[in-house]
């Protein structure tokens, strides 16, 4: 898209091509339905705590059940910016994807603790300016979950096999899932992974796709630093 056809098609008062962008590979794999959606009060921009604008929550059926499947927007360019226009990458060059099954007993509603810990990563990405990419891996310091009982302490990132890649108006947007496995697990991960293998805390869910399904009671590369944005 040439600059002159950017501004033709979005205005600068209310455009949104980097949120639409992300609606738009959403829409057609749950058509129809309404996510839990959650925004900042004051956004990051502005002053606000939180770096990334909006976290939504969409139920995901597979044949071994269901899953909270869980979208970011906010780590790639989300507003009108001429200057963005025709980049290689949109800011950080990706959005975080989470897939969480649901405890016994913890109701359809998916749970905000994600939220916060995706707000938690983003603020790390924000003040050092790395992203992250296929397989890398980021130590969290204790459970991902505070106050759970869980062995998984980091996690693992992996291009979302459904949402995949998406070239948006600001550059290219790689929807990035966050894999939570034990520490004695990443121990073992293999690059590419082996997808006939089974994880502590992850199971490899196979339909049209490999998906990574977090269970919640259930040679490691860095983060890059070079800018993207």
């Amino acid at each position: 898209m040439t600059l002159e056809e950017y501004r033709r098609k979005y205005t600068e008062d209310d455009a949104a091509p980097g949120w639409d962008a992300i609606d738009t590979r959403l829409r057609p794999i749950y058509p129809g339905i309404e996510p839990q959606h959650w925004g900042t009060v004051i956004k990051y921009m502005l002053g606000g705590p939180d770096p990334i604008d909006g976290v939504s929550a969409y139920r995901c059926p597979q044949a071994s059940g269901w899953h909270h499947h869980y979208v970011t927007y906010g780590f790639s360019s989300l507003y009108y910016d001429e200057e963005a226009v025709g980049a290689e990458f949109s800011k950080y060059g990706f959005e975080l994807t989470f897939r969480l099954k649901p405890e016994a007993g913890e109701g359809d509603a998916p749970p905000v603790w994600v939220v916060s810990l995706i707000q938690n990563i983003a603020r790390y990405v924000f003040k050092t300016g790395k992203w992250f990419d296929d397989f890398h891996w980021m130590p969290a310091n204790g459970p991902i979950r505070a106050s759970a009982e869980t062995e998984i302490t980091g996690l693992i990132f992996v291009t979302d096999p459904v949402l995949g890649v998406i070239a948006t108006p600001h550059g290219e947007v790689k929807f990035l899932q966050m894999v939570g496995p034990s520490w004695n697990s990443a121990l073992r991960w293999l690059e590419p992974p082996d997808v006939g293998c089974y994880f502590s805390g992850i199971r490899l869910v196979t339909s049209a796709a490999t998906i990574w399904v977090r269970f919640p009671r259930t040679h490691s590369p860095g983060i890059s630093d070079s800018p993207r944005h």
